[in-house]
C-alpha cells in the first residue's frame, strides 16, 4: 500500500541531501500536528478517571473495569490498517479531519450511553471515540517524522509526544474534579431495577457533560485543520493491496519493535488504570477518590517532562541505549513499589511515568528506520500493536483480582523486560530497506 508523501517546490536540500522532501512550511504544519498529539493524548488519559467512576456505579471487579481499556484500545487493532488506506486515498490533512469528526461522534455517544444505564453502551462509545483517535494517530506519527530532517526524526517525534503528555497531564486533573469529585455516596449494590437505572443515569451525567464539551472542541479543531488542508502538498501514490503492509513483519527489527509497542502501551495503560485505586489502598497513601485522581496527572506529567528531556538526550546518545536504560529504571521502580508501603510505594509507581516518556517515540522510530516510502504502512501496523492497551490491562486486572494490586505489578514489569532487550538489540542504526 503506497501512501502520498508531502512535497514542496521551494524546499532546498540540507547538508545530508535529504531536505528536498521537507515542505517549505513545515514549521506551521508542525503546529497542527502538535495540537493533534495534545488532544488524542488527553482524551485517552481520561479513561484512567472514568474507570473508577464506572467501577463504582456498575459494581465491577478489576478485570471487568479494565474492559474500558479493552474496548478503547481494540480500535487500534481493527482501525489502523483501514486508516492507512484512508490516508492513501485522501491524504494526511483530510484524514486528520475524518479522525477528529469520528472522535466528536464518539463523545456524543456518551449521551445515549448515559440514558441506557448500561455498561456495554459506554464501551461502544469508547470504541467509536478510540477509532477516531486511531485515525488521527496513524496520520500524526509519520507526518511529524516527515516535517523535518530524517536525521532528527527521533528527537522531533519525542518532542511531539511531549505535547501528547501535556494533554495527558491536563485532562485527568480536570476530569478528576468534574467526574471523581462526584462519586456516588449511595451503594449501587442496594438498588435494583428502575431505581438502579435512574441512579446510573444521574451519576453518569457528569461524564456526559465532560464529553459534550470535548465534542465541541474537537469540531472546532477539525474545522481549523480543514481550512488549512491546502498547506500540505502531497504527491499521489498508486493504490496497492493494503494487506501487503504485513510483509514488513518479516523484518525482525520491525516485528520486534511492533511487539514492544504492544507491550509498552499495555504496561503504560495498565499502570495508569490502577493509579487511583492503588493510591486509595490503606497500605499505600490511603487517599480519597478525588485526591487520588488528582495524582494521575503526576504519572502522565512525568512522561511530559521526560519527553522534553529525552528530546535532548536522543540527540547525544544512541536511541537504543536510552530506551534500554529507561526500561531498566521502570522495572526497578515497579519492584520498589510492590515491595514497600506508604509514600515510597505510591511515589515509586507514579515515577514510572517519567521513564515511560521516551519509549513510544523511540520504539516507533527505531522500528521504522529504513522503511522509506513504506513508513506510513509501518505506522499503520504499529498503531495496530497499540491494541496492547486492550489486552495487558485486562491481564493485570485478572492478576489483581486474584493476588492484589501489588503482585499484579509483575505484569508491566515483564513488559518492560522485553523492551529492555529491544533497546539493546536496536542500539545500532538500521540499513535502509
Amino acid at each position: 500500500m503506497a501512501i502520498p508523501t508531502p512535497t514542496s517546490t521551494t524546499a532546498s536540500p540540507g547538508k545530508d541531501g535529504a531536505d528536498a522532501h521537507v515542505p517549505a512550511n513545515a514549521a506551521s504544519l508542525q503546529t497542527f500536528v502538535f495540537a493533534l498529539f495534545f488532544v488524542f493524548g488527553g482524551i485517552t488519559s481520561l479513561n484512567d478517571i472514568i474507570i473508577p467512576k464506572l467501577k463504582d456505579l456498575f459494581t465491577l471487579g478489576y478485570a471487568q473495569a479494565m474492559l474500558v481499556q479493552s474496548a478503547f484500545f481494540a480500535a487500534y487493532f481493527f482501525i489502523s490498517i483501514p486508516a492507512a488506506s484512508i490516508v492513501q486515498r485522501i491524504g494526511y490533512m483530510r484524514t486528520a479531519v475524518t479522525g477528529l469528526v469520528t472522535m466528536a461522534l464518539g463523545c456524543l455517544l456518551f449521551i445515549p450511553a448515559s440514558y441506557s444505564g448500561m455498561f456495554g453502551t459506554f464501551l461502544l462509545a469508547l470504541f467509536v471515540l478510540a477509532s477516531g483517535i486511531t485515525i488521527v494517530q496513524v496520520v500524526a506519527n509519520p507526518l511529524i517524522s516527515m516535517l523535518g530532517k530524517p536525521s532528527t526524526a527521533h528527537s522531533r517525534l519525542t518532542f511531539a509526544q511531549a505535547f501528547n503528555s501535556l494533554g495527558t497531564t491536563v485532562f485527568p486533573y480536570v476530569g478528576a474534579i468534574l467526574i471523581l469529585g462526584s462519586l456516588a455516596t449511595v451503594d449501587p449494590g442496594t438498588l435494583s431495577g428502575a431505581a438502579l437505572t435512574a441512579f446510573r443515569q444521574e451519576e453518569t451525567r457528569v461524564v456526559v457533560h465532560t464529553y459534550i464539551g470535548l465534542a465541541i472542541a474537537l469540531a472546532v479543531l477539525a474545522g481549523a485543520v480543514w481550512l488549512n488542508r491546502g498547506k500540505l502538498v502531497e504527491t499521489a501514490a498508486p493504490s496497492e493491496n493494503i494487506l501487503q503492509a504485513f510483509d514488513l513483519l518479516k523484518q525482525p527489527r520491525f516485528a520486534l519493535g511492533a511487539l514492544c509497542i504492544f507491550l509498552y502501551v499495555g504496561a503504560e495503560v495498565a499502570i495508569g488504570s490502577i493509579v487511583v485505586d492503588y493510591l486509595m489502598e490503606a497500605d499505600v497513601l490511603g487517599l480519597g477518590a478525588e485526591a487520588a485522581g488528582k495524582h494521575v496527572p503526576l504519572y502522565w506529567g512525568g512522561a511530559m517532562v521526560g519527553r522534553f528531556i529525552g528530546a535532548a538526550l536522543l540527540r547525544m546518545f544512541s536511541p537504543g541505549k536510552v530506551l534500554a536504560c529507561a526500561a531498566t529504571v521502570a522495572i526497578v521502580l515497579l519492584l520498589v513499589s510492590a515491595n514497600t508501603t506508604g509514600e515510597v510505594s505510591g511515589w515509586s509507581l507514579l515515577a514510572v511515568g517519567l521513564f515511560n516518556s521516551i519509549m513510544f517515540p523511540t520504539i516507533f522510530s527505531l522500528a521504522c528506520e529504513g522503511l522509506g516510502k513504506r513508513a506510513a504502512e509501518g505506522s499503520g501496523l504499529i498503531c495496530m500493536a497499540i491494541v496492547g492497551g486492550a489486552i495487558v490491562p485486562l491481564i493485570l486486572g485478572v492478576a489483581a483480582d486474584a493476588a492484589g494490586l501489588k503482585m499484579a505489578l509483575a505484569v508491566p514489569a515483564l513488559c518492560y523486560a522485553v523492551i529492555l532487550y529491544f533497546g539493546l538489540y536496536a542500539r545500532r542504526p538500521h540499513a535502509a530497506v
